[in-house]
């Protein structure tokens, strides 16, 4: 006799479901919190994560933390611990071999070999698998600038976001023919207080776009900055993020994480020039240009494969299935502090000497051939 299946995840038996639902909820009738509930982070420390993994003591999580430890001094005092380099295996699996966590989370998974190496070790012992994917995924070039989680998944400029769709294509297999609890997640553009969120940078990070601000310099913006894009602090990301954990709807399910506002390039370089207190130099590249002279920054696959294209997200289903989220965070507030905590701990001022030769020699060049065509 055939299994029944419901809508969600196309196949996936519905008794995949049921015994989902009735194991994954242990939260508190009087105020809301989930208590008790175990949580396991790989990485845990990152632009995206570290918000998350601020939150959730708050929220009643317990939660092991597993990675090189090489930013363990941001993490809360009750979060545990353990470090671990999770490309090994076995001893990823000798960790794992007596636990069980309510939600494990990748982090830091890239390739497939990442993935397949996750449900290897983490079946039967989680009730939720969370993958952190990426908006990167979405068709390039758009065939509209509206996304939902239905958007057709082919990016042929950009190998990272080739390989997150290949990784989402592993875990739904296996959520379709064996149950594996797995969620995919896909942020877009999240940025921290450590870094300014840029459409453009060298391999140092953005700190060298700022330095070229503060001195007058031209700084470059691609196209001609009137691209809509999305940046979505942190801090709301987790939101978010922190409903999704335990949340039995969620299973077998892809879920986008941004904020509603939508800005323009221009507006993004205006607020990072306001809030350094000088006047914007805008100048502005082809995409395809920067694409094919940027090749020492992998400057292309970023832009065509993803920034240049306009897009506005639809957060509905994330609404749905977490009815409290709202984003807090206007971005020209949020990039002001990200900008006075940069400007005011050296270690996030990364200078990038290559990268600023090459602005420069990119705008000479186009200054060059104006002057030719108007000759």
């Amino acid at each position: 006799m055939r299994a029944r299946t419901s809508e969600r995840g196309a196949g996936a038996p519905l008794w995949c479901y049921y015994s989902i639902r009735k194991l994954l909820t242990h939260s508190c009738k009087i105020c809301g919190r989930i208590e008790g509930m175990k949580a396991l982070f790989i990485g845990g420390t990152g632009t995206i994560s570290t918000a998350i993994t601020k939150r959730l003591p708050g929220e009643g999580w317990d939660l092991t933390l597993l990675n090189r430890g090489n930013r363990n001094a941001v993490v809360p005092e009750q979060v545990h611990t353990v470090a671990l380099d999770v490309h090994d295996e076995k001893a990823l699996a000798d960790y794992m071999k007596d636990k069980q966590f309510d939600v494990v989370c990748d982090f830091i998974g890239f390739v497939p070999e990442d993935v397949q190496r996750d449900y290897r070790v983490f079946k039967g012992h989680t009730k939720q698998y969370m993958y952190i994917s990426s908006a990167a995924t979405y068709q390039k070039p758009c065939a509209d600038y509206h996304i939902t989680e239905g958007t057709c998944q082919e990016n042929r400029y950009w190998q990272y976001a080739r390989d997150k769709i290949e990784c989402e294509k592993f875990l739904m297999t296996k959520y379709r023919e064996e149950g594996f609890p797995v969620t995919i997640i896909r942020p877009s553009h999240t940025y921290d207080e450590r870094f300014v969120p840029m459409g453009l940078h060298g391999k140092n990070g953005s700190y060298q776009v700022l330095k070229r601000m503060k001195e007058g310099k031209p700084v470059i913006i691609h196209g001609d900055g009137t691209s809509l894009w999305t940046m979505t602090h942190n801090s709301d990301f987790a939101k978010g993020f922190i409903g999704l954990m335990g949340n039995i709807h969620a299973i077998g399910e892809a879920v986008q994480i941004t904020s509603d506002e939508t800005v323009t390039w221009n507006q993004v370089f205006q607020a990072v020039a306001d809030a350094l207190g000088v006047k914007l130099n805008a100048y502005y590249v082809s995409s395809q240009f920067i694409a094919e002279t940027g090749a020492a920054f992998d400057a292309g696959p970023g832009l065509l494969g993803d920034k240049s294209n306009s897009v506005v997200f639809d957060c509905s289903k994330l609404k749905r299935l977490v009815p409290d989220f709202c984003c807090t965070t206007r971005f020209d507030q949020g990039v002001r502090k990200t900008v006075e905590y940069v400007m005011s701990h050296k270690e996030c001022q990364n200078e990038d000497p290559e990268f600023d030769a090459w602005c420069d020699k990119v705008i000479a060049a186009m200054e060059k051939a104006k002057k030719e065509v108007l000759a």
